[in-house]
């Protein structure tokens, strides 16, 4: 048996500000590094320990995995920043108020562009000082590959890729695998690994800063999966992440 941890980042600016972040590279709140702290000592506590760790090229993402690895004393462990683990990029409305979209466009829109599978944001201009193109993190990837605005079916395209061509080796090598990531790019993977339908996945909500434990077989299938942390968050964990493996 393998076991995989899956942790969302924790709060940041733009999440407590209610925000379309995307792409965005924000920082942790307090809580949010709190948070991150938090999951550390859960896992450590819990006798946990990794021997690789991956997480996405937005700060957020690192710094949650930093604080975890720092609670747990393994900033020893070789960490891989993958673009493809990044959030999904919001396009053109990265930046602007969700609650104040709502009040423009009406809740059952902001829903669609956040939660339906299919359903893509307005697209953002290739000149635009927020496509990724104009970002030097990026600078390595090829340009077709940057996105001006996804799904949530196009993030599962880039994220599935990465896992089976980086990450999966490392779990069949037997190297326990922690991965900090964004409520998106977490949302593809269990979508995956819990054959979720299409349908299913608007309801599908990843807590932040809890961590998410994954136990597969020998052929990477879920025997069951939890969430680590006090009764009321592992509570949390399970109210918002409702479809249990069978």
């Amino acid at each position: 048996m393998h076991k995989l941890v899956l942790i969302r980042h924790g709060e940041s600016v733009w999440n407590k500000r209610k925000i379309f972040t995307g792409w965005t590279d924000v920082d942790l709140t307090a809580k949010g590094i709190a948070d991150a702290k938090r999951a550390g000592r859960i896992l450590k506590r819990d006798g946990y320990t990794f021997d690789i760790a991956y997480t996405s090229r937005l700060r957020r993402g690192i710094w949650t995995l930093w604080w975890v690895l720092d609670a747990m004393d393994l900033l020893w462990i070789p960490v891989r920043r993958a673009w493809q683990l990044n959030e999904r990029c919001y396009g053109d409305l990265q930046g602007l108020s969700k609650v104040k979209m709502a009040k423009k466009v009406g809740k059952a829109q902001v829903f669609r562009w956040r939660r339906e599978y299919t359903v893509k944001p307005p697209m953002l201009k290739l000149s635009d000082t927020r496509h990724p193109r104009n970002d030097i993190k990026y600078a390595d990837v090829p340009r077709k590959s940057l996105p001006s605005g996804e799904s949530l079916q196009d993030t599962v395209a880039r994220v599935l890729p990465y896992w089976n061509k980086v990450v999966v080796p490392e779990i069949k090598k037997g190297k326990k695998v922690l991965i900090a990531a964004h409520g998106n790019s977490l949302r593809a993977l269990v979508k995956y690994l819990d054959h979720i339908p299409a349908d299913d996945v608007p309801h599908l909500e990843i807590p932040t800063g809890i961590p998410l434990v994954y136990e597969l077989d020998n052929k990477l299938r879920p025997l069951r999966h939890y969430y680590l942390g006090t009764k009321s968050e592992v509570k949390k964990g399970k109210r918002t992440h409702k479809r249990m493996h069978k």
